[in-house]
This record gives structure tokens, sequence and C-alpha cells, in this order.
């Protein structure tokens, strides 16, 4: 705890203090009040990333609290979480570590971010995101979360993966972006910006990255073209005679990911990725579509619930049958938008009707039906 001792009493006071109180739930349950708080599906994802935050927990109380030195523990975990969009990746982070265990926790999205020198901003300026997360307290923030969401989006232009119904490669900057991150994945010293700013000028402090937890989250479109091209050329040489049939299909979004596909780091260099970089992740954890069964949970619990409540506070009835929920799951399945698009299906087909109504009728009932397979609302 020496490197401590040039912060002010204050800020240490709060920090230990921070430390004491932050909640040491067992795995086991963390995985239980995940479902407890509208949490559906992953199970195996869910049970990975629940240990991943009793670690980062238990560590952080160990050195912190104990005093235990560096050397005696393990490292801080980086993990990334792979699958496809609307699967529940970014919203496990969010849920887990900001809700229930309540660490500084930011959800940046990698693609605004560029080489230093260049447009965009600087990569640095993730760790002012977090100290502001952290009400400014800099050794608060040093034990905080950050998620870089959208992370595939980074791989370098020089893959050969082709990205469902996009056909093209990915930014040009990435690479340089990719060496940005590099030292800040690793346990490094970071100056870091005060505030959110392009200038040079403006005041600094330097942060540890020794005790941030770092989870990248991306849907990795065309990424199982990769592996599989990489294991038919391991095959046959070339690859040139072998056909990607199934889920590996180019059109195709809602897939899911085997152990072996993630685990295989060459997979991720012909993706177009550092390997180094991928070498920081000491877990990389897939993540699979979401059912049928899944998508109705959310549906219910997590949409239809919280809409039902709306209209209740407007005076109006909405009766949502079960035919109707099986209506939008078939239809969000089709577009393999997962759990992301099931509010959007939804608000689309009632929007009309809270619009004739809201503030202007009392006691209405709005009745939705599914009539030639197509959904229908009707104003009562």
């Amino acid at each position: 705890m020496e490197h401590l001792k040039k912060y002010r009493k204050s800020g240490l006071e709060h920090f230990v203090k921070f430390v004491r109180e932050l909640p040491l739930v067992p795995p086991k349950k963390i995985f239980d009040q995940l479902a407890e708080h509208g949490y559906r599906g992953q199970d195996a994802a869910r049970r990975a990333v629940a240990l991943v935050a009793y670690r980062h927990v238990r560590r952080i109380k160990r050195l912190y609290l104990d005093g235990q030195k560096r050397e005696q523990i393990m490292p801080k975990s980086n993990v990334l979480l792979i699958g496809p969009t609307g699967c529940g990746k970014t919203h496990l982070v969010e849920l887990l570590f900001q809700t229930l265990l309540k660490l500084p926790t930011i959800i940046v999205d990698i693609t605004t971010y560029s080489e230093t020198g260049y447009v965009g901003q600087d990569p640095n300026t993730i760790l002012t995101r977090l100290l502001h997360a952290a009400d400014d307290n800099p050794l608060v923030a040093q034990v905080g979360i950050v998620c870089l969401d959208e992370f595939d989006k980074i791989a370098s232009g020089q893959n050969n993966a082709i990205f469902a119904g996009a056909g093209t490669t990915k930014d040009v900057t990435g690479m340089g972006v990719q060496r940005e991150l590099l030292k800040m994945l690793e346990s490094s010293e970071v100056v870091v910006p005060l505030e959110l700013t392009h200038s040079t000028y403006g005041d600094h402090v330097v942060m540890s990255t020794a005790d941030i937890a770092f989870l990248a989250a991306g849907a990795f479109s065309g990424f199982q073209q990769v592996a599989r091209r990489r294991g038919l050329a391991d095959r046959i040489g070339f690859g040139r005679d072998g056909k990607l049939t199934g889920s590996a299909s180019n059109d195709t979004i809602a897939v899911s990911f085997s152990a072996e596909e993630v685990e295989n780091i060459a997979n991720f260099q012909a993706y177009g990725f550092l390997p180094e970089l991928m070498a920081r992740f000491t877990r990389i954890v897939p993540f699979e579509a979401l059912g049928k069964d899944t998508l109705r949970q959310i549906l219910r619990s997590n949409v239809i619930d919280r809409m039902t409540r709306e209209f209740e506070e407007e005076g109006i009835k909405l009766v949502v049958p079960d035919d109707v929920l099986d209506h939008i799951v078939d239809e969000s399945v089709l577009r393999e938008t997962g759990a992301r698009g099931l509010a959007s299906l939804l608000t689309r087909h009632v929007e009309r009707a809270a619009f004739e109504t809201f503030a202007e009728v009392q006691g209405a009932e709005v009745r939705l039906s599914v009539s030639a397979g197509e959904l229908k609302v009707d104003i009562d």
C-alpha cells in the first residue's frame, strides 16, 4: 500500500472506506442476483463473469485492506465477451458491476477513439471517463471497470473477414488504437487528462491500470468464417475447395461461438487483431444467440411489463395475448436482432394507439392480436 501515501488523507480515507464497503458476494449468489434483476439466459457466460467479479473484489480487498503483496496474489483479469448482437454482453457488465457491486463502471464505444495525434478521442480519455465515474477520486477509479464496447470494430483493415450484410473491411485506424490499448490493459502508469478535451495543456493525473479490470465486448461478425477458413486451410493446404455452411454462412448474424474457436489466438490474428493484445485477455467468454424461450421471458418481464405500466399510468389497459408474444419473438429471431430488437418491434406496433390515446382518453383498452400472420392493434 506504499504507493497510496502520495494521496491526500481525505481521499485515502474515502478510498479505504469504499473498499471496505464493497460487497463480497459469492459467485453463485451473484449468478442468482443477476436473474433476480431480470437477466435471462447465458448461464455459462454468467457463471464465468460472476467469478471474474468475485475475484476482482476479493483481490482489491486483499491488496488494500489485508495489505498483501502483489506478488502473492493473482494478477488482475481482463475479459473478452464475444457473441451476436442483442445477446446481453454489455447489459451483463452494466447490471453486475454498476448496479449490483456499485463499482465505478463505464461502457465506451471504442470506435470513437483513434491513435494519439489523429482525429478522434485519445484512448487515454477512457480513463478520464472512469475518473469522473469515481467522483474524481483517482484511487477509487483505479479499482474500477472499463467495458470496451464494439471491440471487434477496431480489427485491422488488413483482415479479410466478410462482415454480415456489409462485405467491407474494418476501420483503418484500428491498429493504432490496438497499440494504444496494449499498455492500458497491462499494468502501467498512464497520464490521464482531468477533462475530456483535445488540449495537451490541461491538468493531468497519473493513474495506474494495475487494478482496473477491462472487459471488451463485440459481435465479431464474420469471425466464424475466418476461423473455419483457417481450419480448412490447415486440412487441405489452401482452403480453396472448402465450403462454409450453416451458421458460418455470409448472411448469418445470430451465430454461437465454440470454445475452440475463441481460444485460438491465431483466429483473432487472422481477423485483424494484434496477438499481443489478445494475450492481455485472461479469459474469452463466448455468448450464445438467445433462443426463443429466453427471448420470450425477456419480452414479458423487461418489455411488456414496463409498457403495460406506462399505459396504466395513462388510464389505459394494454392487453398482449400469448400468441402476440410468440409472433414478436419469431419476428426477432427472423431478423436476428436478439433481445435488442424486442422493444423496437413492439413499440412500432403500439405507437399509433399511444399517440391517439395518451392524455386524451381514459378507460380505453388497447388490444394486440395476430391475424393472417400480421400484428393488429385495436382500441376499444
